[in-house]
């Protein structure tokens, strides 16, 4: 007898064999219990969740002769004829090749057919999204009005491609992924009965990888089974078979970004390339793990969300403490884009390395993110003593050098409204004269005016806007200098400006006046509404 594979040996025969979909069978037991079967149902979900496993079920205890609290008996005529593969009253179809019209028109044609078994015929189109439009056209008069021995099962990756007419007419089941702990527990099972020896750890990084496909999962352990014949399975082997990298690299990776070794970085990726792993791999675990320090830093109790043990926890913990939350937002960030770049490049090590030189020199990149890690880092080398401050010179040396004392700067004169506007339309050149970090922050920074004497700095965030008022005096001096007048300067966020400015400027707008009138409408309003309350008004010239 051949080999059959494993996903296909432990597919799900019972309702109670479906893992992590709870919510569907139950619903789906009760309605044959209470025969309140619908005509077309739509099962939902990523692959490998059980849609298709499901679906089966359902057909084969519709049509079941002695149904047991909402389950198949598996052993009389037609659950027998259903196990070994046949049945005619189960009609499978693979949208994804009958797509067409034609393949939808022959089964309208064959619906008439009343089953020559059981008391359902069971349509189960795998896939459904794949029609064609006029396709679903077609198949829509029946799927509204079959005939009473008909059910239809549509099942589909993506939902959201299916017409709304057609999901109007069913009844939606979505599947959930299978969580991690149900598919180890699972697992560890199946390699009971196989009398397969393998590490728990490797059938949890198995049921990780897997993203809450059962399927999947199968199929890689089916990969290691056939690899490591006869021999005890480790987390090791499965790293080897499906090229992937130990943990420890991650966290050497991680320390080697935040320290900015570059050198180390570089050793790195060498090491993992010549050992065989695969560098798409190398960077989903790499987001993964900056993922797992994110949730450490926020999350007082993570052993809930992260599928690790205390001590991989803690060991998260204490290198979670070293590393800023925002600097681990901006490496998801880049990684993310960059495996998004790698699935369709050929130099993948090259694209990997150079976003690694990029993290490690922040001088390599221009934008906001990066300029302020500059800046947060100059600031850390003052702190420490790291660049030393401009020496003043002692009184022993200005005494020997009797240099001329240079004169007092006469103060400007202050600046009146009329001319703090003025100022306003000098600033897209004034900012050109800075370069550097605070170049690279004021290019998204506007000018503006509401009222007095204050010239507004207008910032797109509170993050930058903090780093202006920072260096606002650098700027005023440039800024008095330019204009030769003197007056204050105020940063502030784009939204309150916007929201200042209409209340100076939007909230009352002048009202022409009719021939006669001396009073505008709205204020006659207002004096009406006083007098009538009592109010006493006084005019005044």
């Amino acid at each position: 007898m051949s080999y059959t594979a494993l996903y296909r040996k432990w597919r799900p025969k019972t309702f109670d064999d479906v893992i992590g979909q709870e919510h569907i069978v139950r619903t789906l037991k009760n309605q044959i219990e209470s025969n309140r079967i619908a005509h077309a149902y739509l099962f939902c979900g990523t692959r490998g969740t059980g849609k298709t496993s499901t679906a089966k079920i359902f057909a084969k205890t519709v049509n079941c002769q002695n149904v047991i609290e909402g389950e198949p008996c598996n052993t009389c005529e037609l659950c027998t004829e259903f196990g070994q593969g046949g049945g005619m009253n189960v009609i499978e179809i693979d949208a994804a090749s009958n797509n067409g019209v034609e393949n939808i028109r022959e089964i309208r044609e064959e619906v008439k057919y009343t089953p020559t078994k059981g008391r359902y015929k069971v349509y189960i189109i795998d896939e459904v999204h794949m029609l064609s439009t006029s396709a679903f056209n077609a198949l829509l008069k029946t799927l509204e009005e079959p005939p009473p021995h008909i059910i239809f099962i549509l099942a589909t990756t993506d939902p959201q491609k299916i017409p709304a007419t057609v999901l109007s007419r069913c009844q939606r089941f979505d599947f959930r992924r299978i969580s991690i702990a149900e598919m180890t527990r699972k697992l560890y099972t199946y390699m009971e009965a196989e009398n397969i020896n393998i590490e728990e750890r490797a059938l949890a990084y198995i049921a990780g990888i897997a993203d809450g496909s059962m399927r999947d999962a199968l199929s890689i352990l089916d990969q290691c089974i056939s690899f490591y014949l006869g021999e005890e399975i480790t987390i090791e082997k499965v790293f080897q078979v499906v090229g992937a990298v130990d943990t420890q690299v991650y966290y050497d990776m991680t320390k080697a970004l935040n320290q900015q070794d570059t050198q180390k970085c570089m050793e790195l990726i060498q090491d993992i390339q010549m050992q065989g792993r695969d560098l798409t791999q190398f960077v989903l675990g790499l987001i993964e793990h900056f993922r797992n320090l994110l949730i450490t830093k926020a999350v007082k109790e993570a052993d809930g969300i992260l599928n690790h043990s205390k001590e991989q926890i803690e060991r998260l913990r204490e290198q979670g403490k070293q590393i800023s939350g925002n600097t681990l937002l901006r490496y998801i960030r880049v990684f993310s884009e960059l495996e998004s770049e790698m699935k369709y490049a050929t130099q993948k090590k090259v694209l990997l390395e150079v976003a690694l030189m990029k993290l490690c020199q922040p001088l390599m990149e221009q934008n906001n993110d990066v300029l302020l890690e500059r800046i947060e880092i100059l600031e850390q080398k003052l702190a420490q003593g790291m660049i030393a401050p401009m020496a003043t010179p002692s009184k022993e040396s200005s005494s020997k050098v009797h240099a001329p004392l240079a004169p007092k700067p006469r103060p400007k004169p202050k600046a009146v409204p009329e001319e703090v506007k003025k100022a306003v339309g000098h600033w897209n050149d004034l900012k050109l004269k800075f370069s550097g970090p605070l170049g690279g922050l004021l290019q998204d920074v506007e000018a503006g005016y509401l009222e007095g004497s204050t010239y507004y700095l207008i910032c797109p965030n509170s993050v930058i806007m903090g780093e202006i008022d920072k260096r606002k005096n650098m700027l005023q001096q440039e800024l008095e200098k330019t204009v030769g007048k003197e007056f204050p300067i105020q940063a502030i966020v784009k939204e309150e400006y916007q929201r200042e400015y209409q209340i100076i400027h939007g909230s009352f707008q002048e009202e022409e006046l009719e021939e006669g009138q001396l009073i505008p409408p709205t204020i006659q309003k207002m004096v009406d509404q006083w007098s009538e309350a009592g109010v006493p008004v006084q005019w005044e010239d």
